[in-house]
């Protein structure tokens, strides 16, 4: 397997991860009868820790299909070279950074690591361009 196509495993490995994080903190608040009920009607607001992971959680959603969708581009055109490789690890590295600085809140980094994620992303799609 490619190293391009291994980040891209491991970024399921952090959705998955991801989608349990969000969905314990909202059990914790919510309780387990909410988490087994049909989930009608309204619900008090999450507790911070809740909502910022699920903001993560949604965040990492709306450009991981992009993001496999440029790797499974590259892999199958046989474009694959330094800059998807580097592109893959950077955008990893960074949105593995990113989620517990979303969950404890900090600011500012946190940006700076998303836009470090999306210039990886770039880098894979500057790739294909070539």
């Amino acid at each position: 397997m490619t190293l391009e196509l291994s980040c891209l495993a491991w970024l399921v490995v952090l959705a998955v991860v991801q989608i349990m994080m969000a969905g314990q903190a909202r059990t914790k608040q919510y309780g387990t009868q909410w988490n087994v009920s049909a989930r009608d009607g309204e619900m008090p607001e999450l507790n911070p820790l809740a909502a910022r992971l699920a903001r993560a959680q949604a965040n990492l959603f709306e450009t991981l299909p992009l993001f496999a969708i440029a790797i499974l581009i590259a892999t199958v055109a046989n474009k694959t070279n330094w800059m998807t490789e580097v592109g893959a690890v950077t955008y990893l590295i960074a949105r593995l950074v990113y989620l517990p600085l979303y969950a404890f809140g900090v600011p500012v980094v946190r940006t700076v690591v998303w836009m470090i994620s999306m210039l990886g992303f770039l880098l894979v799609l500057a790739a294909l361009a070539l």
